[in-house]
């Protein structure tokens, strides 16, 4: 199975996708911002990344752009729930900077797991 890497904020929704993820048997190593996500990606650049967009710090898009461009290859899912807006506006976004899916929160699980196992094989 796959070494994700998941960046949110909300600390309860974070812990709950990770048990998820978990249960799917992959490995996830999580943290709160896209800054520290970063900083834990150099280190090993061979995680899924999975992100939130709308986050204090260091934003998902930012998160997203600043991967892309050190590592061309990464494949990323992002998720918002949204903030002032529709979070069709934030995922619209991530998708043309290079996010290869994107999912609203709340999302279903099914085919979140099959998103994350297509693009880990």
């Amino acid at each position: 199975m796959a070494e994700i890497l998941l960046i949110d904020d909300d600390e309860s929704f974070r812990g709950m996708l990770a048990r998820l993820l978990t249960r799917a048997g992959h490995t996830v190593e999580t943290c709160g911002d896209g800054k520290k996500g970063v900083e834990i990606f150099r280190k090993k650049p061979d995680y899924l990344v999975i992100t939130d967009l709308i986050m204090p710090d260091q934003e998902g898009i930012e998160t997203i752009i600043q991967l892309r461009r050190e590592f061309p290859g990464v494949q990323i899912i992002a998720m918002s729930g949204g903030g002032r807006v529709s979070p069709n506006i934030y995922l619209d976004s991530a998708a043309s900077l290079g996010a290869k899916r994107i999912f609203t929160k709340p999302f279903d699980t099914e085919e979140f797991l099959a998103a994350v196992q297509e693009l880990t094989e």
